[in-house]
């Protein structure tokens, strides 16, 4: 595992398009998400001594609902990307897709998890030709990036990564349940900062996520509501960072967690068991 380490490499891709509105409003969200990251870290959500190099602390107290789904967040793409490297033995590499702020890689770092090779990409377009070469097993991560693309877009980048690496895995973070009424107003809310989800309709229900992964290459395909994803966090866990704030409306916490969700797909690897990996 030392020698791995030694030679794994951190590589980041910047964006070099012209900053245009639709892009503008995406890389928004970026700097949204980071300073939530930032406050729920600030209060002990989960530890994370990196995030301060990168991201301010933003004067403005960020709602409990917002912190305990971030958490959620964060723990149950941990868990996940921690089962991979497991399983791979960390003889793999992880392809974190609009990955923006993120400290993962510094993270895996001290857990001694670094795979042979970590790439973050600012926007998906920016996915280099080398990367069709590469014959590892590959993790693939999009956290709240596929649904600011077409579903013909996501559709092609989905297919591109199954047809691209033999044994993979890819991990999707992002909105689902989005035809009721919390979802429309999630919808109005984005457009009026110009922000537009361009691919909500494959965010219908967990079995439309699912199928999307499905009819672009992917083997297996499984998802879960970070509400049910909540519920199997580990109680202890659960408990201590419920004592950190008071929560008085438990309902709009359900109300946002059950329109996220957490997808994961795999190809090939059989015979290291990417299949069984579950949450």
């Amino acid at each position: 595992m030392a020698t791995r380490q030694r030679e794994s490499s951190f590589t980041s891709c910047s964006s070099t398009s012209s900053c245009d509105a639709d892009d503008e409003g995406v890389r928004g969200t970026c700097e949204d998400a980071s300073l939530c990251k930032r406050f729920a870290v600030s209060i002990g959500y989960w530890r994370d001594p990196y995030i301060q190099h990168f991201v301010r602390l933003s004067k403005e107290r960020k709602a409990p609902e917002i912190n305990r789904g971030y958490f959620a967040r964060v723990h149950g793409v941990s868990q996940l990307m921690k089962a991979f490297l497991r399983k791979t033995e960390c003889h793999c590499q992880i392809i974190n897709l609009g990955a923006g702020m993120d400290t993962t890689f510094w993270r895996l770092k001290d857990e001694d998890l670094l795979p042979s090779k970590y790439f973050e990409v600012d926007f998906p377009m920016i996915v280099t030709r080398k990367l069709h070469s590469i014959k590892l097993p590959t993790l693939l991560i999009a956290e709240c990036v596929l649904v600011y693309m077409t579903p013909k877009q996501s559709a092609n980048l989905l297919k591109w990564a199954a047809n691209s690496f033999e044994v993979a895995m890819f991990i999707n973070y992002e909105q689902v349940n989005m035809g009721d009424r919390f979802g429309q107003i999630m919808i109005e809310n984005l457009r009026r900062r110009q922000c537009d989800l361009a691919g909500v309709e494959t965010c219908k229900s967990l079995e439309s996520q699912k199928e999307r992964l499905l009819s672009n290459g992917w083997e297996t395909a499984s998802a879960v509501d970070m509400m049910e994803l909540y519920s199997r966090l580990p109680r202890a866990e659960v408990s201590r960072i419920e004592s950190l704030e008071f929560l008085d409306e438990m309902e709009l916490l359900e109300q946002l967690m059950q329109h996220y969700c957490l997808c994961w797909a795999t190809k090939g690897g059989n015979e290291l068991g990417l299949k069984e990996i579950t949450y």
